[in-house]
């Protein structure tokens, strides 16, 4: 829509105030709300945001405002806010594109595609808890009491007993043009997935963020806590988001599928080329998809209370494999390394960086992986050279600063302060005293 097409929808719809949005290195929500009165400002020279309080962009306290500019193709209605509207911003510095907002970052690579006549089709598969705090000592616990089973996965009790929450939020996202296509019980209590429809992976993120923003809202309303933490606990299966993706040509043509592929998995030579890329570059990926300390005890090799973790711990791929990094679904490739914490510009953005690559190197992907790779063994491991990913927010960052070809491509300052911002929160982390020393170390010499 045009700017007078855009003042027309407002008008129509009762809009009030518009909120101004965009997020931070971290993926997380920040707005103004703007009067409608001033909506145009916003589109034309931008919400103006004291860069150095929204943090790690790259600006310091003697610079500019930080100006979000927004994108007249995203404003919808937000549902849940009567009168409101919501426009997504990218971030703007002295009237330029600042490459430092996610948004302009994936941009940049989205950019590198459409050279090619490429659309990059993203389909996201975020999982959440629904939980409550236990009145008696402020713990957090599943919010409905009877979700108990040992594999709850597809339960339809647990379903049935959301449903209102589900639905809300499910109708909430088809009032702004989000479609939700599949909606289950995930394989922890009181754990859910919601999958989207394919898109344009800009607009793929866009919708990420307006989802997280609506369900910890719908469900602060009805009590509950919405959580997107990767591991929240250390007995069930984490929060994962997993990243369906492809190419399409200038006439829509999955240029992924190859129904004639010689190894049976539906997929073209591009796609092998893309899915080498991504196996060159896994351990420089882990960090943008598993962002926190806390992303790191979901990658790990054990089991849940139901009998698996269901993420990836090696770099590898296979044919319907969900112990791989990347699984097969034919004609598409799924990223399994993601999870729900995940900024999804930057996990996109190093994704495409990663599969240019393969494509411009025609890198081979090597073997497949056919095994249950929770139960190889490291020797089994090391004979069939399948790598380890990081297993620390740490050696992400030590991988992602190693690795060359990905920082170039989403910009050198930009990783620098990202990698600077990580490593921070890794030495918080290592200088906390938990609950586990505490109880192990208080009383241990005698």
């Amino acid at each position: 829509m045009d700017l007078q097409e855009a003042k027309n929808f407002l008008e129509k719809n009762n809009v009030r105030y518009v909120l101004a949005q965009f997020v931070n290195i971290h993926g997380v929500s920040k707005t103004k709300a703007v009067p409608v009165k001033h909506f145009e400002n916003v589109v034309t020279e931008g919400a103006g945001f004291a860069a150095f309080a929204v943090g790690n962009l790259g600006l310091g306290p003697e610079t500019p405002d930080y100006m979000a500019v927004g994108d007249l193709s995203t404003l919808t209605l937000v549902p849940w806010m009567p009168g409101y509207a919501r426009i997504v911003c990218e971030g703007h510095m002295r009237g330029e594109p600042w490459h430092y907002d996610p948004r302009v970052i994936l941009k940049k690579q989205t950019q590198r595609l459409k050279e090619r006549g490429w659309t990059f089709y993203t389909g996201l598969e975020p999982e959440f808890f629904l939980l409550a705090r236990d009145e008696e000592n402020g713990l957090l616990r599943t919010a409905d009491p009877t979700d108990v089973l040992e594999k709850p996965c597809y339960d339809y009790k647990g379903l049935a007993r959301q449903r209102n929450f589900l639905e809300t939020i499910t109708e909430i996202l088809g009032e702004v043009g989000i479609d939700v296509y599949q909606i289950d019980h995930e394989d922890a209590n009181g754990q859910f997935e919601i999958n989207f429809f394919h898109k344009d992976c800009v607009f793929s993120a866009d919708d990420m963020i307006f989802f997280r923003m609506a369900a910890v809202e719908v469900a602060r309303r009805s009590g509950m806590v919405c959580s997107f933490m990767p591991k929240p606990f250390a007995d069930r299966t984490g929060n994962s988001m997993h990243i369906h993706h492809s190419i399409a040509d200038e006439e829509d043509n999955n240029l992924f599928e190859d129904k004639n592929d010689p190894q049976g998995m539906g997929l073209s030579k591009l796609a092998y080329q893309f899915l080498g890329g991504i196996m060159a570059h896994a351990p420089a990926l882990t960090v943008f998809n598993a962002p926190s300390v806390n992303s790191y005890k979901r990658l790990a090799v054990g089991s849940s209370r139901s009998g698996a973790t269901w993420a990836p711990a090696h770099v590898s791929y296979g044919p319907d494999n969900r112990s791989a990094l990347v699984r097969v679904p034919a004609g598409r490739l799924e990223l399994r390394l993601t999870d729900s914490g995940a900024n999804p510009y930057l996990a996109t953005a190093a994704l495409i960086a990663a599969g240019l690559d393969g494509i411009d190197r025609n890198l081979d992907p090597g073997e497949p992986c056919r095994d249950n790779l929770y139960a190889l063994s490291s020797g089994d491991l090391q004979r069939r050279n399948i790598r380890q990913l990081p297993s620390t927010l740490n050696a992400a960052c030590d991988a992602l600063e190693a690795d060359s070809v990905i920082c170039e491509a989403l910009g050198a300052d930009f990783v620098e302060e990202f990698l600077e911002t990580k490593r921070q929160e890794w030495d918080r982390y290592n200088r906390h005293v938990s609950e586990w020393e505490i109880d192990r170390y208080l009383e241990f010499w005698s």
